[in-house]
């Protein structure tokens, strides 16, 4: 009881926590995809939606099908790669047979890149900009902030232009 107790706070202060970062250059990564693999650097010069997400994930299953929405309306501006955390590569594609990916997915079952990038929670996603910089950080997966989202990537939009 003293753990759920422990995990309920812990995840409240989470909440607290800002929505944006200072801007921090993005930690490298490489890692392999369904069908090849993917290196953050590749999209220099572009804007990157990156997000950390497991197959367990209740927000999660609300987040796929918005990110698959923002990647459609913005294919050429943006890149959305979602990278999964199970230690079993089966559960994420149960998962993805239920809530199919139109963006990219990547695999960090021993979670190293996690790490580097200090992921407290599922899902948490990184705004990342065109000169590889976090613009943003969003813990958790809530309708409410995907206009504060949306903002910030049409911001990012006109500082390239």
């Amino acid at each position: 009881m003293l753990v759920k107790r422990i995990s309920w706070l812990f995840y409240c202060i989470l909440l607290l926590l800002p929505l944006s970062v200072d801007a921090a250059k993005a930690p490298e990564f490489a890692l392999a995809t369904l069908n090849s693999s993917v290196k953050l650097s590749a999209y220099h010069g572009k804007i990157v939606y990156l997000d950390f997400w497991a197959s367990w994930c209740g927000p999660c299953r609300k987040s796929f099908p918005w990110m698959n929405d923002l990647q459609k309306r913005y294919q050429n501006d943006i890149t959305v790669i979602a990278i999964n955390l199970d230690e079993d590569r089966n559960e994420a594609l149960t998962f993805l047979e239920e809530y199919p990916a139109d963006f990219t997915v990547a695999f960090d079952p021993e979670g190293k890149v996690a790490e580097a990038y200090g992921v407290p929670g599922m899902p948490t996603s990184y705004l990342i900009g065109p000169t590889g910089e976090i613009i943003s950080k969003h813990i958790g997966f809530r309708n409410s902030e995907k206009s504060i989202v949306e903002s910030k990537i049409q911001s990012l939009f006109s500082s390239k232009n």
